[in-house]
């Protein structure tokens, strides 16, 4: 029985070598799947919250891969490494590591020149590390387990809410979640910033 998965508006497909490096073999939709991987997400945040954990720390790719191996490692055998296919989203495969050292070295930046509010810092960091989409699956759960990480735990700010909803499955917040994704893809970060707040 292999791995059936329905893809919704926003979620990347996986490779069929992508899917054979399912740890579970019983899990054969993607609803099973997706509980699975939301108990893989709770766990990485209990653990996160029993660690303090400084921006320098948090800023570095090696903080990246492992928090993405915290949320996914008990799913996936290529959790917490960088996507070896290219995706209908991201840079080519080959420019992940450049990129997300970009960001990171543009992220200490803003934080020492206080370019943005730390809310903006926190969602700009999130937006874009969906665009380069370093992992083959998770990236957008990653992004904003990420960007909690660096509001919270580097800026000693509240979490955000995001929407308070489930943004996996369809329905008003996956889709508000989107738009402000969009509107964030041409610069216009308030709406995902009212929205990481709401």
């Amino acid at each position: 029985m292999g791995l059936d998965l329905d893809y919704q508006d926003g979620q990347t497909p996986l490779d069929e070598d992508e899917k054979e490096g399912l740890i579970i073999k019983t899990i054969s939709t993607r609803g099973e799947l997706d509980e699975f991987e939301q108990y893989g997400v709770e766990n990485a945040v209990m653990w996160l919250t029993k660690r303090k954990i400084s921006s320098d720390k948090i800023l570095t790719q090696d903080f990246v891969k492992i928090l993405h191996k915290r949320m996914f490692g008990t799913i996936w055998k290529w959790a917490g490494e960088f996507r070896s296919s290219n995706k209908n989203i991201g840079v080519d495969k080959y420019l992940i590591p450049i990129e997300l050292k970009n960001l990171l070295d543009d992220c200490r930046y803003w934080v020492e020149n206080k370019t943005f509010s730390q809310d903006e810092i926190a969602v700009r960091v999130s937006h874009r590390m969906v665009l380069i989409h370093p992992f083959a699956n998770g990236n957008g759960r990653h992004s904003r387990l990420y960007a909690d990480t660096l509001v919270h735990n580097g800026f000693g700010q509240p979490y955000f809410s995001w929407g308070s909803r489930d943004l996996v499955k369809q329905g008003e917040a996956r889709a508000i979640y989107l738009h402000a994704l969009r509107c964030a893809d041409m610069q216009e970060y308030e709406p995902l910033i009212i929205f990481a707040r709401s």
